[in-house]
């Protein structure tokens, strides 16, 4: 599907530029893409280094048992064919988490975490389970409890009410994932796709956590003693500073009461990931220091698999976008869209959010400059900003970090949970604020 759909983007963009006249911004487009390309897995490298090692600590100190006591019931109806405690139920729950937390940064290592270990249970590499497509129609549907990015754009911009769009955003993102999730099952049953089904090969034994015991050898091992008490005036002094912030300012009493929660949302969150992982592992005794390193190594192979990927969807995207391609299908779609409450000024953020999370931004920040942000217009485009994701991108990644080339129902189903979600979008703003 994915070798369909980039051999006619290209097509395409080639013959629009030809008629209108735009090649030379093609070439230009397609070579500056590929660079962009190589140099956005390059910041991913550090990135995925970072969370896969801090990943590798959260599994050393036994967070398995932690995180999938809680999520089982949910999950063994999503993904039946993962074994209860498998090292992938706890990476999906931290992706689908820092996803809904709005914490992009950690949520992209997570997912490929999570990726890596249900390649381990197929049995055909290179094509892509029910499992991996179920995640990943959960994934590109963007649930989002705290958009904090987006609030913080539009905190920029200078909205009166940045978290506004919290209503429309767990709407938008809500249907979308639904769809997401019955699609993914449907088309899992399609004989099309039943047929070409893997299968899952039985699981090796999930690796024990040692005893906290002392060992001659290895006095890392053994948990600080105190260890719990000093962890709890840790959460207890983060805590306080916490609530300082949001009572003084830190300093600055001008500040209303939604701009310190978008700060806490952008800023506080994932230092509080970092440091509730660090102290985690510390606590049960685990070499910190040693286990990230081991875990910043396989992140380090994973992001050179996937610049390839990364090329092939980018270059497509960028001539699309420079041979006129999403401008006409914007004029072209924009008395239907009218018809359903979408305003055409909305359309393009529309048709680029599946395509390129830069450029959707781009699109976001110039309407909300122009119509300003607490505009109709710019809840709207705000929302679907919140509630969708970057399919294209999120496929090139995750598939391109264990080689999957056969997609089956993967791009089907994330572009109906997109859908759906622009579609929900365009209904509760328009609802709350029409």
């Amino acid at each position: 599907m994915l070798n369909i759909i980039f051999v006619v983007i290209v097509l395409a963009s080639i013959l629009l530029a030809a008629f209108s006249g735009r090649m030379e911004g093609l070439t230009l487009a397609a070579v500056n893409s590929a660079k962009d390309a190589v140099m956005l897995a390059i910041g991913l490298i550090g990135v995925m280094a970072f969370f896969l090692g801090l990943m590798k600590v959260a599994e050393k100190g036994g967070i398995l048992r932690v995180v999938t006591r809680f999520a089982h019931p949910v999950l063994k109806r999503l993904f039946p064919g993962v074994p209860q405690g498998h090292p992938a139920m706890s990476a999906m729950v931290m992706n689908i988490t820092s996803n809904m937390l709005g914490l992009a940064n950690a949520a992209t290592p997570f997912g490929i975490k999570a990726i890596m270990e249900l390649n381990r249970l197929n049995r055909s590499k290179g094509t892509a389970t029910n499992a991996m497509i179920m995640f990943l129609a959960i994934n590109t549907s963007g649930l989002a409890f705290l958009p904090s990015g987006v609030i913080s754009v539009r905190a920029a911009a200078g909205s009166s009410d940045p978290a506004g769009i919290l209503v429309t955003t767990w709407f938008a993102s809500a249907c979308a994932t639904v769809v997401g999730i019955s699609i993914a099952f449907m088309l899992s049953r399609l004989p099309v796709y039943a047929r070409t089904e893997p299968g899952m090969v039985e699981p090796e034994a999930p690796e024990a956590v040692p005893e906290p015991i002392v060992q001659d050898d290895a006095p890392a091992l053994v948990p600080p003693r105190g260890g719990t008490l000093i962890t709890w005036v840790i959460i207890v002094a983060f805590l306080a500073a916490l609530g300082r912030y949001l009572v003084m300012g830190a300093g600055d009493e001008t500040l209303l009461v939604s701009d310190k929660l978008s700060h806490v949302f952008s800023f506080w969150l994932l230092p509080a990931l970092i440091g509730g992982l660090v102290l985690f592992g510390w606590a049960r005794g685990v070499r910190v220091y040693d286990c990230l390193v081991d875990g910043a190594r396989e992140g380090w192979e994973v992001a050179k698999r996937i610049i390839p990927y990364l090329v092939a969807i980018l270059v497509a995207v960028g001539m699309l976008r420079a041979s006129g391609g999403i401008d006409l299908l914007g004029r072209a779609l924009g008395g239907v869209t009218a018809m359903i409450g979408m305003p055409a000024e909305a359309l393009p953020m529309a048709v680029m959010r599946p395509l390129s999370g830069s450029g959707a931004l781009g699109v976001m920040a110039e309407i909300l400059n122009t119509h300003g942000p607490d505009s109709f217009l710019g809840y709207m485009v705000s929302t679907f900003q919140g509630s969708t994701e970057t399919t294209f991108y999120v496929l090139a990644v995750y598939f391109g970090a264990v080689g999957v080339k056969k997609t089956r129902h993967a791009l089907p189903s994330c572009l109906a949970a997109d859908f759906a979600g622009i579609l929900a979008a365009v209904f509760i703003v328009n609802l709350l604020f029409g």
